[in-house]
């Protein structure tokens, strides 16, 4: 795995706190699972991976998303609208949250202390690099003084995404919220905004330094890289995935606060939930959902039979 793909693979899960919820700042002012076989995907047709848990009463469906795209991917089809469809309640990693409440929360978590400044932390190559990086956006070299280096880290992750056409409109929880919401079906979240925020503020000052350092030299690769996991999720390959996120991450605390610690939060969740009756959609980030840390693995541990259905 080369130095651009890990630092993507932290940024994708940084980017699913913002895209997810529309909270990015304004620089102005996130036993082993049963395998099917792999159908090939039509032209224009994407099948991203599914998965199930399920008992007598309870079936829990796991679909791992991507939390920006372009236009013209269609993947609502097959064996996952017919889980969605057959759900009553739909789960992302955070609820739908009202801007105002969102607004709050990143003014508690993202904001340095008043008279901090980001550029006086970082080192003078550093806050040079920063000032040019803005500037290429078209932003002053201040703009994004007032906020912790792990914000400013996502805000910079979306600029070139953005100018590449991903939209968080066009993500996969975007599209469901709004197919949930006509259907008049329950939602919850995993976290709360104020919860998944408040673990990439509790990362330590040299590791989010060391991560705005790492997102602002790979920026000019980063809509590349992200295109590639989207070709993965998109044939439904999540070893790919897993090899493309995860491999050779030389920040273990970081993947450990980011997705380690998380899916297994979120395997006891649907542990729990097995003892009500119904249908359940969950949808988080791929990555959440690929390698040996998975939450699929977490399940497994807990004796829980996880089959894939595409």
């Amino acid at each position: 795995m080369t130095t651009t793909t890990r630092s993507l693979s932290l940024a994708i899960a940084l980017l699913a706190a913002t895209l997810a919820t529309g909270a990015a700042a304004d620089p102005q002012k996130n036993p082993k699972p049963v395998a099917t076989k792999l159908v090939p995907s039509p032209p224009g047709l994407a099948r991203p991976a599914l998965w199930k848990v399920a008992d007598s009463d309870t079936t829990i469906y796991l679909f791992g998303t991507i939390h920006a795209l372009p236009d013209g991917i269609s993947w609502m089809e097959g064996p996952v609208a017919k889980a969605f469809n057959g759900s009553q309640l739909l789960v992302t990693e955070i609820p739908e949250t009202p801007p105002a409440v969102l607004q709050g929360v990143v003014m508690n978590t993202a904001l340095l202390p008043k008279g901090k400044s980001l550029r006086a932390m970082m080192t003078k190559k550093d806050a040079a690099l920063l000032e040019k990086t803005l500037k290429g956006f078209g932003l002053p070299g201040a703009a994004l003084d007032q906020y912790e280096p792990w914000f400013a880290a996502i805000t910079l992750a979306t600029l070139p995404l953005a100018k590449s056409g991903y939209t968080a409109a066009n993500g996969v929880e975007a599209q469901l919220t709004t197919k949930a919401k006509a259907a008049n079906r329950p939602m919850e979240g995993l976290e709360t905004a104020a919860q998944q925020l408040g673990i990439f503020d509790s990362l330590p000052q040299k590791t989010q330094l060391r991560y705005l350092h790492e997102v602002m030299t790979t920026l000019p690769d980063m809509s590349k890289q992200l295109s590639a996991l989207v070709k993965y999720w998109s044939v439904g390959n999540p070893d790919k995935l897993a090899l493309l996120m995860n491999a050779d991450e030389d920040d273990p605390q970081m993947m450990k606060a980011l997705l380690f610690d998380r899916n297994r939060n979120w395997a006891d969740w649907i542990q729990q939930r097995m003892a009500k009756p119904g249908a359940v959609f969950i949808a988080v980030g791929a990555g959440h959902l690929a390698g040996g840390q998975s939450v699929q693995a977490m399940l497994a541990k807990q004796g829980l039979r996880v089959t894939r259905l595409q």
